[in-house]
């Protein structure tokens, strides 16, 4: 059985109280995704890397490309997705919003949701939109029970 009803569309918008929105991420995002990765490498790796292995602070930019571009073919087959956290022109990437299938040795729950915001977003009103933001849209357009958050 799938994780998601066959007929599951995923939103392709989901716009933030600050101005900012999410979206799907691409490949093609590499330019505005690896600066905003590697600028906060030191604080995404205390948080994600004993459990994820990212990013490590060699990542390099062919690294990350081969990354999103796994995360656009993920997206499409509703098999994991990955939406950027964009400011209002879409021309610089905040952070990024995980949503997976989960894979918690207790089994209890149907989603495991992460997400994380630059250094410099640390602290802002954008912070506390997409806290506030993510738990309401998991449960208003997302067809899971039950949500993990965080790693």
């Amino acid at each position: 059985m799938s994780w998601l009803p066959d007929d599951f569309a995923h939103p392709i918008r989901v716009d933030l109280s600050t101005g900012h929105y999410l979206r799907p991420i691409r490949a093609a995002d590499v330019d505005i995704d690896y600066p905003a990765v590697m600028g906060s490498q030191a604080r995404l790796w205390s948080v994600f890397g004993e459990v994820w292995r990212w990013p490590p602070p060699d990542m390099s930019r062919e690294h990350d490309l081969e990354d999103l571009a796994r995360h656009e073919r993920e997206n499409e087959a509703h098999e994991s997705f990955c939406y950027a956290v964009l400011t209002a022109d879409g021309g610089e990437l905040k952070g990024c919003v995980y949503i997976d299938p989960c894979e918690h040795e207790d089994g209890d729950c149907d989603a495991q949701v992460t997400w994380w915001i630059t250094d410099d977003a640390v602290g802002t009103d954008l912070e506390a939109a997409l806290d506030e933001l993510v738990p309401r849209w998991m449960a208003a357009a997302w067809p899971f029970g039950r949500v993990r958050f965080g790693v």
